[in-house]
């Protein structure tokens, strides 16, 4: 039988891609220690997935820290050549959490990257390789674009060639400010790239915009649309920081994402990249969604407005995501935006009666 390695696999991206391999008639070995509690607190944890992915028949988990490169290099070794397939969606994914610990940040996201690609190197080349990376890698580039501010977002000026179908591979990653996880994975990304087009390993990155899903374990610090509609569950307050909640995000279900891997998975290319989102059809500004909320679910948002706007953030992102479809175009994002608000919905609010 083969194997499938899932790094993050209690996260939203890795669960959905655990059960997507395991479909497609992998055997899963899911590698997660929970650091996202230590990140998020208990409200970040995805603990609470593990039971759901140890029920799956085929799944195994392992507690692992991917920094640990010994331990990276053992699990993948024992694996040899019956692995087929990796899928690293593990992060610390915070800008914010980033700047209060830079080391722990760079260890996890660009270390614990180098780690798993020396292991699959070294003991299983052919293996294809999937790396969830983040348009945050462009920095804050989106914001010198030419932009347009209306009365509920921040849009392209209509002449501007990412007005119709968003922003390519083409945006340069280069002299712009990134934050300090934007930074450490640019180094992550980079080494993913330099794997395939040098050792000629099986790799791809995908830089994702915002990812999306009742999975999704939110928080203030990330994964800013099921933390929007848990706050508007609970009454907890909401805080929109800068920009004066204009900043538009394209968000992506993680069901899509999922299928996007193993689209390439059955026919993997070295060294390639492509932006992966929800494109303009699924694009909608903090205050858009604030109004979706109140608008469709008849929940009222308490929120307040702080003018200091996170470092890197994107004003307006909005993915093309061309050259992926180009080179797989049996792909097919399924879920819109209004399936996807009414999944977050529906899950949240079951996962809180739990």
């Amino acid at each position: 039988m083969t194997v499938a390695l899932v790094t993050g696999a209690l996260g939203l991206v890795g669960a959905e891609v655990v059960r997507g391999l395991l479909d497609e008639g992998f055997d899963v070995v899911g590698v997660d220690n929970d650091m996202r509690a230590r990140f998020f607190g208990a409200e970040g944890s995805g603990a609470w997935m593990r039971p759901h992915l140890e029920a799956l028949p085929g799944y195994r988990h392992r507690e692992l820290d991917i920094r640990d490169a010994d331990d990276v290099t053992r699990v993948v070794a024992d694996l040899g050549t019956s692995l087929g397939a990796v899928v690293h969606a593990a992060a610390q994914p915070s800008h914010d959490w980033a700047a209060r610990d830079p080391r722990t940040d760079f260890a996890v996201n660009a270390d614990g990257t180098l780690n798993l690609l020396e292991a699959v190197r070294c003991h299983a080349p052919d293996a294809g390789f999937v790396f969830v990376s983040t348009n945050k890698v462009y920095g804050d580039a989106p914001n010198h674009l030419p932009l347009v501010e209306d009365g509920t977002r921040w849009r392209v000026h209509p002449g501007h060639p990412f007005a119709e179908r968003g922003i390519d591979e083409s945006l340069s990653i280069d002299q712009c400010l990134h934050s300090l996880f934007g930074a450490s994975k640019v180094a992550a990304d980079i080494l993913v790239q330099e794997y395939g087009r040098y050792y000629g390993l099986n790799t791809g990155v995908f830089r994702a915009g915002c990812l999306t899903g009742p999975g999704h374990s939110g928080t203030q610090l990330h994964g800013f649309l099921a933390y929007l509609v848990k706050c508007a569950l609970t009454g907890t307050p909401y805080t929109v920081f800068g920009y004066q909640g204009k900043q538009v995000r394209d968000n992506l279900h993680a069901r899509d994402l999922a299928d996007a891997f193993r689209q390439f998975l059955r026919a993997p290319r070295p060294g390639a990249v492509y932006n992966m989102g929800g494109g303009p059809r699924r694009a909608i500004s903090v205050l858009e969604a604030i109004a979706w909320c109140e608008t469709h679910f008849g929940l009222r948002v308490p929120w307040r407005y702080d003018d200091r706007p996170r470092t890197g953030d994107h004003m307006w992102w909005v993915t093309d995501t061309g050259r992926f479809r180009r080179d797989y175009p049996a792909w097919n994002d399924t879920w819109d935006l209004p399936a996807i608000m009414a999944d977050l919905h529906e899950g949240i609010q079951a996962r809180l009666r739990e």
